[in-house]
């Protein structure tokens, strides 16, 4: 079934900026959250390590973003950090695909490069994609801190994560612009706290 039913087409528009407008308003809930994996995220960097993402189709593009804004930058000039999404990499994707099956290729990623101390961002608009959930319980397994954006109730994966963005929206799209907009904020603080670390002479800016 169609997530939403199909509407005149000059009711879309306006309908979905009301609908995102709306959902919007609702993550004011999860500020304290976002606080969080913004320390959590910052505490790791500056500590020497890294940041790992995973996720499937338009969550995969979500963590690739992610970790592009720590490899380059998000706003600010300063040094590169160490950021890995796990859904790029086509050699390792197809092998493990291959050898393993498809809902093991973000979990063998996890024990290859995750290490305690290291922090994990898993996307998955459903809750259920089986390759994040097992990704994020290896990386419980492994010391690895885990930070979930999930959608509707959370599904399988709800209730795992060490800091957990539940959407609780029942359109994908909306859901992926919700963790879109957090994901944007975390990496603003995140380069506040950076910066501050620099500033005081605890990093080098560039």
């Amino acid at each position: 079934m169609a997530e939403a039913s199909i509407r005149a087409d000059g009711s879309i528009f306006q309908h979905n900026v009301s609908d995102a407008t709306a959902m919007l308003q609702s993550l004011l809930k999860l500020e304290p959250q976002v606080e969080q994996a913004a320390s959590l995220l910052a505490k790791a960097l500056l500590g020497g390590n890294k940041l790992l993402a995973c996720g499937n189709g338009g969550s995969a593009a979500d963590a690739s973003h992610l970790t592009t804004e720590f490899v380059v930058r998000f706003q600010a000039d300063r040094r590169p950090y160490p950021a890995i999404s796990f859904a790029t990499n086509g050699g390792d994707l197809t092998a493990c695909g291959n050898d393993y099956g498809f809902d093991e290729i973000f979990a063998r990623q996890v024990r290859a490069y995750g290490h305690k101390g290291d922090v994990l961002f898993a996307f998955t608009t459903s809750g259920n994609s089986e390759n994040v959930l097992r990704a994020l319980l290896t990386a419980k397994e492994t010391g690895v801190t885990t930070v979930a954006f999930l959608g509707r109730d959370g599904g399988r994966s709800g209730g795992i994560a060490d800091v957990e963005f539940l959407v609780e929206h029942g359109v994908t799209a909306r859901i992926q612009e919700a963790h879109k907009l957090l994901l944007h904020t975390i990496c603003e603080l995140v380069e506040v706290r950076l910066h501050a670390a620099a500033s005081a002479g605890h990093q080098p800016l560039t």
